[in-house]
């Protein structure tokens, strides 16, 4: 069982909670926000800190203040990078050995992405997107990555084929303009939850083993660069 400790920070004149969990010698620290519908303690969540956590990476999950406040709808833009850049304070100084990683699900990813492209987050190698969220469901386009230009650090997008928030046709084009910064990885039957069809030869639990690995995988190649 990896030890977690609840933590809290400030954001502005809020106060939020977090979730600090830390498996022996771990290699990163993975900064986690959750996406808009459910808060640090959604079972996707936690799941995917225990599959992270067994590939040698901490986690710290996250409220962003509507959540712990338990509003309905989400805070403004700027809240939320706020919120953002103050997790990433908390977990220097929680755990000021290791190297930062930023991310999170889907909205959490994006007010990630967000911070970063404002300059918000030192001292983060790079960022993980566990379902980038480029367009509402119906509803195509790419203006939601339009920041992502000005994102200086590593991008890994793990992504689904049937994530209906993001056309594949649409997120390999704005990965492609971003070079050598993004890193595509598709998990085929996969949908924004990550949940797979049961033709797909394959379980929701591979899926978050992969994703997990996956992102280890990457994280370790930016140490060597």
């Amino acid at each position: 069982m990896v030890p977690t400790k609840q933590l809290q920070f400030a954001v502005n004149a809020d106060e939020v909670s977090a979730l600090l969990s830390t498996p022996k010698n771990p290699r990163w620290l993975l900064v986690l926000a959750h996406g808009a519908g459910a808060g640090m303690t959604h079972p996707f969540l936690q799941n995917l800190s225990d599959q992270l956590n067994s590939a040698g990476i901490a986690t710290l999950r996250y409220q962003f203040p509507y959540m712990e406040q338990r509003r309905g709808a989400p805070d403004k833009p700027a809240v939320l990078t706020a919120t953002v850049a103050a997790a990433v304070q908390a977990a220097k100084k929680a755990a000021p050995g290791l190297p930062l990683l930023g991310g999170g699900k889907s909205m959490g990813g994006r007010m990630t992405s967000q911070a970063a492209s404002q300059e918000l987050l030192e001292d983060v190698r790079g960022l993980v997107f566990f379902g980038f969220p480029l367009h509402p469901p119906g509803n195509p386009g790419t203006k939601r990555a339009d920041h992502l230009a000005k994102v200086p650090i590593p991008m890994l997008f793990l992504q689904g084929t049937r994530d209906t928030f993001a056309n594949l046709e649409l997120l390999r084009p704005v990965c492609a303009t971003l070079g050598t910064r993004a890193t595509v990885h598709i998990i085929d039957s996969a949908d924004h939850s990550f949940h797979v069809l049961k033709s797909s030869g394959t379980t929701d639990s591979a899926v978050l083993d992969q994703l997990a690995q996956t992102t280890a995988g990457w994280a370790d190649k930016l140490a060597v660069k």
